[in-house]
C-alpha cells in the first residue's frame, strides 16, 4: 500500500482548520519560519484533488547514479590477494565526478525526505490553489532554507543526515579496514610490495574517470520513482535503522535545506520535468563539491609518489574512500567517531609520507 492517498486526506483536511489558524500557527513558528512565511496567504483550496507528488526524470537520474555508486563503492572487499584486484578495486571507486556525485547526493536526499509523511502532509495543505502553489514555489527555489522551517522540516532533515551518515561511515570504515590491510600485505605478502605497473597510466586514467558523468541505472531509476509515489517499506529496506522520526536541530546544511527544497517542490506538484531548470540549480552545493574536488586532489598526489601495490592500497583506503565518505557525511552536517577515526590513521609505512606528497594535513579534504 503507497502512503500517497493518506497523506492527501491528512493535508486537504487540515487546509481548513490552517485558514483560521495560519496566524496563530505562523506566530508561534520558529523565527526562520516566521520570516519567511509571514507573507504567504491561508491555502485555498480550488479542488480537494492535488496535484501528483512527483520529481522529474532527470533529478531522479541523478539520484541512481550516487545510489548506484555508493552501492558499487560498499561491496569493494578488503582482503586482496594480487596487486590487479588492487587496482581493478581502486578504478571503480575513482570513478565519480565531484559536482555529479554531490547533485546526485542531493537528489538522493530528496528522496528520503519525501519518506516523511508528515513533512509531505504539511507541504501539501499548500498545494490545492494555484496561485499560493506557484507562489509557495517559488519561495523555496529563490531560498532553499525557505522550508526549513517549515513543520516537518525537522524530521525528514534527520532521515536525510541518517542516510548521509551511514554512507559515510559505511566508506569510511571500509577505508580504514583497507589501510590497516596494507599493513598486513606489506608484512606478510611479496607481490605487494612489487613496483604498481604503467604508474603514469595509472594516474592518467584516474584522472579520466573523475571527469567522465557516470551513467543513470534503469533498475535504480525505477524503485527511486516508485519511493517518490509512497512505496511502503523503501526506508527499511534501503537503509535499516534510518527510520526514526526524531526532529533534527537546525540550523541546516545547505546540503540539507536543497534536498529538501527539492522534496518539497515535489510534494506541491511543482518538481516535474517543467521545472526541472529550477530543480537543477537547487541541486548545486558548492562547499560539498569542493570537499570532494580536494578528495580527488589528495588521490591523485597520493598515486603520484606511490609505487609498490601496498601503498595503493593506501591511497584506495584513505583518499578514494574515507575521504569521499567523510564529505559525503559532512555535507549533512554529520560528524561522527567513527568517521573522524577513519579519516586520521597513518599510512602503513613511512615511504609515501616521507616524500612529502601526503602529510597528515593534506589527507583532510574539510581542511581540518
Amino acid at each position: 500500500m503507497m502512503w500517497t492517498r493518506s497523506v492527501d486526506r491528512l493535508a486537504v483536511s487540515a487546509v481548513g482548520l490552517l485558514s483560521v489558524m495560519t496566524a496563530v500557527a505562523l506566530a508561534g513558528a520558529s523565527p526562520a519560519l516566521a520570516a519567511r512565511a509571514d507573507n504567504i496567504p491561508p491555502p485555498v483550496v480550488e479542488s480537494p484533488t492535488l496535484p501528483r507528488v512527483a520529481l522529474s526524470p532527470r533529478v531522479l537520474e541523478m539520484a541512481s547514479e550516487y545510489r548506484a555508486y555508493m552501492r558499487h563503492a560498499a561491496a569493494v572487499k578488503t582482503h586482496f590477494e594480487n596487486g590487479q584486484a588492487i587496482e581493478s578495486s581502486l578504478a571503480d571507486v575513482e570513478a565519480y565526478e565531484p559536482q555529479q556525485l554531490i547533485r546526485g547526493a542531493v537528489a538522493y536526499g530528496a528522496v528520503i525526505a519525501l519518506q516523511d509523511p508528515a513533512f509531505v502532509a504539511g507541504v501539501r495543505v499548500y498545494a490545492g490553489n494555484s496561485a499560493i502553489r506557484r507562489d509557495f514555489a517559488d519561495r523555496i527555489i529563490a531560498d532553499p532554507n525557505y522550508i526549513t522551517g517549515m513543520p516537518g522540516a525537522a524530521t525528514a532533515a534527520n532521515m536525510i543526515m541518517s542516510a548521509m551518515s551511514q554512507h559515510g561511515q559505511r566508506m569510511a570504515v571500509l577505508g580504514g579496514q583497507i589501510r590497516a590491510q596494507a599493513y598486513e600485505v606489506q608484512r606478510a605478502q611479496a607481490w605487494s610490495k612489487t613496483f604498481v605497473a604503467d604508474r603514469e597510466g595509472r594516474l592518467a586514467r584516474a584522472k579520466v574517470v573523475s571527469t567522465a558523468p557516470m551513467t543513470p541505472v534503469p533498475d535504480d531509476v525505477r524503485e527511486l520513482t516508485a519511493a517518490v509515489a509512497g512505496t511502503d517499506g523503501f526506508m527499511a529496506r534501503e537503509l535499516p535503522g534510518a527510520t526514526g522520526t526524531d526532529p533534527a536541530n537546525p540550523p541546516f546544511t545547505p546540503f540539507v535545506a536543497r534536498s529538501l527544497a527539492i522534496a518539497a517542490l515535489a510534494s506541491l506538484g511543482e518538481g516535474g520535468e517543467e521545472n526541472e531548470t529550477a530543480l537543477e540549480s537547487l541541486l548545486n552545493d558548492t562547499t560539498a563539491g569542493f570537499c570532494l574536488n580536494m578528495s580527488k586532489l589528495n588521490l591523485y598526489q597520493c598515486l603520484a609518489v606511490a609505487k609498490p601495490y601496498y601503498e595503493d592500497m593506501f591511497c584506495l583506503g584513505l583518499h578514494a574512500l574515507a575521504d569521499t565518505g567523510q564529505c559525503i557525511a559532512k555535507a549533512a552536517g554529520v560528524t561522527t567517531a567513527s568517521i573522524e577515526a577513519a579519516t586520521s590513521v597513518m599510512a602503513p609505512t613511512e615511504t609515501v609520507a616521507s616524500r612529502g606528497r601526503t602529510s597528515h594535513k593534506s589527507r583532510r579534504p574539510d581542511g581540518q
